[in-house]
């Protein structure tokens, strides 16, 4: 019963949180990853950088 008793203290205690910003960090990171993965596998990158680059032009009048 003693690792249900850690168990709980660790689920409600301070210690609850800890190492969460390293799991986040590397989640954050995952999903940036893929999405750069996608982009350049469906071969957006080029329409996106045009779009950007009309965007800019519209906004800067040239």
């Amino acid at each position: 019963m003693k690792w249900t008793v850690e168990l709980g203290a660790r689920v409600r205690g301070a210690q609850k949180d800890r190492g969460a910003g390293f799991v986040e960090y590397a989640g954050l990171m995952i999903l940036i990853a893929g999405i750069f993965v996608l982009i350049d596998g469906l071969g957006l990158d080029g329409q996106i950088s045009g779009a950007i680059q009309d965007a800019v032009s519209d906004v800067v009048g040239g």
